[in-house]
């Protein structure tokens, strides 16, 4: 089991320099975790798309499905006072440090190219480019 931040589920999703580097890491580590809040983020992605033209509305729909069914039983929410304990000893965001908080939690990496993330959290956070 990994925790994987949202970026990587959508390098995963949406095709471009890191979907084989995605491809490969769900290839030996099938069994993805992240904390709810990923759907939002995911959205938020897919909507970027959606803005700049990329994708219609019923491919992003599609996308999200096949994220949704992807994680469907593998949403955890870390615990509230280990978010902010993490905000607290790092720079990093709130959101960041709910993967950050869920893989301490879970006592297993974190897979992110989120650099805030990976200098604040090296014991925990991986970068997607070394699965």
């Amino acid at each position: 089991m990994i925790v994987v931040d949202t970026n990587v589920i959508a390098y995963l999703m949406l095709p471009g320099d890191l979907t084989a580097a995605a491809e490969a890491l769900l290839e030996s580590e099938p069994d993805w975790v992240a904390p709810p809040l990923w759907k939002s983020e995911f959205r938020s992605i897919l909507a970027g798309y959606m803005r700049r033209g990329t994708l219609s509305l019923q491919q992003a729909t599609e996308i999200q499905t096949a994220a949704e069914d992807l994680l469907a039983g593998n949403e955890i929410n870390p615990e509230s006072k280990a978010i902010l304990q993490r905000v607290a000893e790092s720079p990093c965001s709130a959101y960041d440090c709910e993967f950050v908080a869920l893989a301490q939690q879970l006592e297993c990496a974190l897979y992110t190219m989120d650099t805030k993330v990976l200098n604040a959290f090296p014991k925990t956070a991986k970068s997607l480019r070394k699965p």
